[in-house]
């Protein structure tokens, strides 16, 4: 269906931190509106009635939904009278959670504003798991894989860094080893046994998916073709032979053909609590 005027709405953001929460719950609300299309107006930071009321102003020229998190009940406050004057829709996200939680707690809140963001030994973990995922990209510094968590072994082109870097953001330190026939996989991989040590979980794909999305990486980069490394077939023999290596060492594979990188993370965050789950049990 085409896109027309009436089908673009504004959405306003309103957080006095970064605002990636309420982005990230915006973007999965709009997916369910496929022919609805939004302007999406960020605005951050705001901890004080001057900054408060230039968004309003914003929401004035450019009405739409108000989504917000602020943490001060004097803002709330405002802004919630604000779009009542304007006949704006205006949703705490926050609300219902916090709501539940301090019912099941039998616990007031004692809010603190961008204490998600807080600089405490979770947020290092993440630069730790961030500076390890750098060093770790592309097969690097093999000596030092069983420091990691997780570690990706997959074909070009099945999304091993990006996967790595959005692990990292967890907190899981992550490393990525390229798999290429004929190419022999580093000895401190390969000497990794038993449970203790980092999961190891293969990427493959579907054949002609990654000879089209290679085929566009070469044309963009060399404005040659490289014959093997598009061809369907020794991409298939590649994909048979990564498959039948983690059959053998035990490594589960995951398919990343149509999967977004946050699904993939997704299913090795799985993997990751049944393993310790696992290891709860036996222990």
């Amino acid at each position: 269906m085409p896109r027309t005027a009436s089908r673009f709405f504004h959405i306003h953001l309103v957080s006095d931190a970064t605002g990636e929460t309420l982005s990230r719950v915006s973007r999965a609300v709009i997916a369910h509106f496929a022919e609805h299309h939004a302007i999406e107006h960020m605005h951050s930071m705001v901890r004080d009635y001057k900054r408060l009321e230039e968004v309003i102003a914003a929401m004035e020229a450019e009405p739409g939904i108000v989504l917000y998190t602020l943490a001060d009940e004097r803002l709330m406050s405002r802004l919630e009278n604000a779009c009542k004057e304007l006949g704006l829709p205006c949703v705490n996200i926050l609300k219902p959670v916090i709501d539940a939680f301090s019912g099941y707690l039998n616990a007031d809140r004692a809010p603190r504003t961008g204490a998600q963001h807080a600089l405490n030994e979770d947020y290092f973990a993440r630069i730790r798991a961030l500076d390890y995922a750098m060093a770790h990209d592309d097969g690097s510094n093999p000596e030092t894989l069983d420091q990691a968590d997780v570690i990706l072994v997959g074909l070009s082109r099945t999304s091993k860094t990006p996967t790595s870097i959005y692990l990292a953001n967890r907190g899981i330190k992550a490393a990525n080893v390229p798999f290429v026939s004929g190419v022999r996989l580093p000895d401190q991989l390969m000497k990794l046994k038993g449970r203790k040590g980092p999961l190891v979980v293969g990427l493959v794909a579907n054949a002609s998916m990654l000879a089209d999305i290679r085929r566009k990486r070469m044309d963009l980069l060399t404005q040659q073709t490289a014959e093997s490394y598009v061809d369907r077939r020794e991409i298939a023999r590649e994909i048979n032979a990564l498959k039948t290596l983690c059959a053998r060492r035990g490594w589960p594979v995951i398919d990343v053909s149509r999967r977004s990188v946050e699904e993939t993370a997704a299913l090795i965050l799985n993997l990751l609590e049944e393993r310790a789950r696992q290891e709860r049990t036996h222990s």
